[in-house]
């Protein structure tokens, strides 16, 4: 019997031995399930966020791009302004030389319809945007 009892004493051993690494694993197995789960939840997160940063770094693109063009346009309407300004003054200078051969009436009334085209010209150009 003697032997019985050192096989049993052994069998028990072992059977700690295979518990304590079924335990051993089954801890190992939760830690990294649990890291798992922790990485995923941190990588939802950055997916959940990244959009709202896009979004926003969208936006921030248009606004500028809109602003960029904004300010072009507005340099093509100064220029397109001073061209015209320059044909107006071209006409002007061309007509004059007929309008000292109109009787003084006549003359008057050009001299007013001069007077408020100029006029009409200075209020357009402090309504349209960075044409002041």
């Amino acid at each position: 019997m003697p032997d019985i009892a050192k096989d049993i004493t052994k069998a028990a051993s072992d059977v700690a031995r295979a518990a304590k690494d079924v335990a051993y694993v089954a801890i190992g197995a939760g830690v990294l399930g649990f890291q798992r789960a922790q990485v995923q939840r941190q990588e939802l997160q950055k997916r959940l966020a990244d959009p709202k940063a896009e979004f926003e770094q969208r936006v921030a693109t248009v606004r500028s791009d809109l602003g960029d063009t904004v300010s072009a346009m507005d340099g093509r309407v100064e220029e397109l302004l001073d061209r015209l300004e320059d044909l107006i003054e071209q006409i002007e200078a061309a007509i004059a030389p007929l309008e000292d051969r109109l009787p003084d009436q006549a003359r008057d009334i050009a001299k007013q319809a001069h007077a408020q085209a100029r006029e009409a010209r200075s209020q357009l150009r402090t309504l349209l945007p960075g044409a002041a």
